[in-house]
């Protein structure tokens, strides 16, 4: 697999990348990252064609998958800490 190219964003890191016959984009967030892969052919068989498939409307729709995956760590991150119970101090008045 190599790297074929990047796509500028103000927030995320898109990168593109090439193995054989399959295009991967990987979208980055901060410590989450989403990746989607996509068979090359007569349509899409460049990074040119990659850039022209990753739109305003589908960069929406993956940031708000971001932030759903974000949502779901906070709230599994809750759930361990209540099950778990997070560190406990003395109280002080």
């Amino acid at each position: 697999m190599r790297i074929v190219g990047t796509i500028d964003h103000p927030i995320l890191k898109i990168t593109v990348f090439k193995m054989d016959n399959k295009f991967s984009i990987k979208f980055e967030n901060g410590l989450l990252e989403q990746t989607f892969k996509i068979r090359g052919g007569s349509e899409i068989n460049s990074f040119e064609d990659i850039q022209k498939l990753v739109d305003p409307k589908w960069l929406g729709e993956v940031m708000q998958m971001l932030q759903q995956m974000n949502q779901s760590k906070l709230e599994a991150t809750s759930r361990f800490l209540a099950v778990n119970g997070a560190e406990e101090f003395d109280d002080i008045l």
